[in-house]
């Protein structure tokens, strides 16, 4: 649908409203506005000219109008304009850079007051002036207006840049500051298009309330995964890209063997579940997420229950309330937790933990493909394609041991098969046209792993990228006359590559416009509706203490949780020591960035303070 207001502010000679206002249809209303008084304009007749055409349109005009203060400029029933255009904004004279961000700036946070919640703000630079890549040739950042930064102090995101046309407008004519007739070198010129993002604010924990035998617990949802519980990507009508390649694989696999799926758990893992967590794979607990339930029996409306869930289904893996307890934990510590009604429980980090459940269950029917999707959750590095949470799907299938080469190679050779023709066709615009998926036998004899070589994201990211496992025995799951075998896939990955989602966290967002790119079942190239969001970065460091010892893992987690996601690199700089106390100390720098909010420096420097708090809190360091 056409927008339905306009709103035009910095117009010097009002060339470029008279010229726009021919083109649009009689339904679109235009508001042009100037910071000059009629008298400024009294001498230009071509200003004149251009003030009689758009009052024979019947288009509102304004004089006196500061575009960094449109709220003084318009009551409250004549805002929520759908578009507001701001061409080559400019100081005046010889303005420096650092005066013309810090009038984006307040023209950005201006524009918050009077826009409709799903309106556009377009902004006309000259070449270079942005300080995007989109520019050619790129200015240094410090030499440029920054604008998609200056952008983020309105909660504003650039959504589409593309050459500003003087021949789109026939008339328009640049003028400079103060409508003097001297007009900016429009040439290389860019149309910047900026949308609202969701505020962080609506990004906090959740408190979830779920049923165990009877009782009601709550527990909070931990910092690290803050919005990645209960987010239903897998289940129906959802048309996340995850649901379609999970649902697209299953389909596959299902020309060959008999399918039979399964209800998946909820990802709170119960004690006993980890006896498929065999040498091979064990150290994905140490990894684990550990929350505290507590006895809840207040039924209180004010909880967030984020869906909340029975877990009756759940309790059939359960003898009895004994869950699993944090290995890290003091024993009498959690004796006195629990004699106040609070229980210690990990966050599922592998769907591999329910294998023996599936195997033992009474309908289990070997040569069939049993299934299992859901979530699962693990502490990891910050690293581009490393995530704390993601969507695994888990394939089981027990046969007779006289069967095992035939089963095994029937399976590998249709999943490679389909992730080869799934991969073939690349998505992204000059990058390499195909993708490599190979499976590569480990030393334990045991187990498969599933690499996909894709050059698409860059220099800095790996070469090949795991996206899943065949594990052809698992030690402790064995009966006389049978043998299993499990194949895992990560359902995210898998989507990234598909569709050329360079951001893993992009999979998670809250914003609507993520899952207008998708229809179900159909694969279209991902478009961005976050462009070039700029990254700031920050060094830290920190003496040791000694006797508590440093756990990098937990570090990164810190940060993961503090910054809401928005450290997306974590480089280690140097080790120091202190030649008289021997003191250790250790220095990091850490890259912020976000891939679908607006993210301003302000807002940053606040994280990495309150990160040097937690830390010292956390970790036991000292933050130098």
């Amino acid at each position: 649908m056409a927008p339905r207001r306009l709103l035009l502010v910095g117009e010097g000679n009002f060339s470029f409203a008279a010229a726009l206002s021919e083109t649009l249809e009689d339904s679109t209303s235009v508001t042009a506005t100037c910071l000059q008084r009629p008298a400024d304009l009294a001498g230009d007749p071509v200003a004149q000219e251009n003030l009689q055409r758009l009052r024979e349109r019947g288009t509102e005009v304004r004089f006196g109008v500061d575009c960094t203060q449109l709220a003084d400029a318009f009551e409250l029933h004549h805002r929520e304009f759908d578009r507001i255009y701001f061409n080559f904004p400019h100081c005046g004279r010889k303005a420096g850079v650092a005066k013309n961000r810090e009038l984006l700036a307040k023209f950005f946070q201006s524009c918050k007051d009077v826009l409709a919640p799903e309106g556009e703000v377009y902004v006309a630079l000259c070449r270079g002036q942005g300080g995007t890549p989109a520019d050619k040739p790129t200015r240094e950042w410090h030499n440029s207006w920054q604008v998609v930064a200056m952008a983020a102090l309105g909660g504003f995101i650039l959504s589409d840049v593309h050459p500003f046309s003087c021949e789109a407008v026939p008339g328009y004519k640049c003028t400079g500051y103060r409508s003097q007739d001297k007009s900016f070198h429009v040439e290389g010129a860019l149309n910047h298009i900026f949308t609202q993002s969701l505020p962080f604010e609506d990004s906090q924990p959740r408190i979830f309330r779920t049923k165990v035998g009877g009782r009601w617990f709550s527990f909070p949802e931990p910092e690290a995964l803050v919005g990645k519980l209960n987010r239903g990507f897998l289940e129906a009508p959802s048309c996340h890209p995850v649901r379609t390649i999970n649902e697209k694989l299953i389909a596959e696999l299902g020309k060959v063997f008999p399918l039979k799926r399964l209800k998946c758990p909820f990802p709170l893992l119960p004690q006993g579940s980890t006896s498929a967590l065999t040498s091979w794979n064990c150290d994905i607990l140490s990894a684990a997420f550990w929350i505290s339930l507590r006895e809840d029996d207040s039924n209180s409306e004010s909880l967030t229950d984020g869906t909340t869930q029975d877990m009756e289904d759940f309790l059939a893996l359960f003898s009895e309330l004994s869950l699993l307890k944090d290995p890290g934990s003091d024993s009498k510590e959690e004796a006195h937790e629990e004699s106040y009604g609070r229980t210690t429980v990990c966050l599922r980090p592998s769907l591999l933990v329910h294998v023996q459940a599936v195997i033992q269950a009474p309908d289990f029917v070997p040569g069939s493909l049993h299934i299992l999707s859901g979530p699962v959750f693990r502490k990891c590095r910050i690293l581009p394609f490393t995530m704390p949470a993601f969507h695994e799907t888990l394939f089981v299938i027990g046969f007779n041991k006289n069967l095992k080469d035939g089963c095994l190679q029937s399976l590998l050779e249709h999943l490679k098969g389909f992730l080869d023709s799934l991969l073939t066709h690349t998505l992204l615009e000059g990058s390499q046209p195909s993708s490599s998926v190979e499976f590569v036998f480990q030393p334990n004899g045991k187990e498969y792993i599933i690499n996909v070589k894709r050059p698409n994201f860059g220099p800095d990211c790996a070469k090949a990228l795991i996206i899943g496992s065949v594990v052809t025995s698992a030690t402790g799951i064995m009966h006389k006359d049978q043998c299993f075998m499990f194949v895992s896939m990560n359902l995210d990955l898998l989507a990234m590559l598909v569709w050329g989602i360079s951001d893993w966290r992009m999979l998670w967002t809250f914003d609507h416009r993520f899952l207008k790119n998708f229809v179900s079942g159909s694969i279209e190239p991902f478009k961005s509706y976050s462009l070039y969001p700029p990254c700031y970065v920050h060094d830290i460091s920190f003496w040791l203490d000694e006797k508590k010892g440093f756990d990098e893992l937990e570090f990164h987690t810190v940060a993961r949780a503090v910054s809401r996601d928005t450290v997306i690199s974590i480089q280690f700089l140097s080790r120091f020591q202190h030649p008289k106390t021997q003191q250790v100390s250790l220095c990091y720098r850490l890259t912020y960035q976000t891939c679908d909010k607006a993210l301003p420096q302000q807002q940053v420097s606040s994280m990495q303070l309150q990160l040097r708090k937690e830390i010292q809190q956390r970790l036991h360091v000292i933050p130098r």
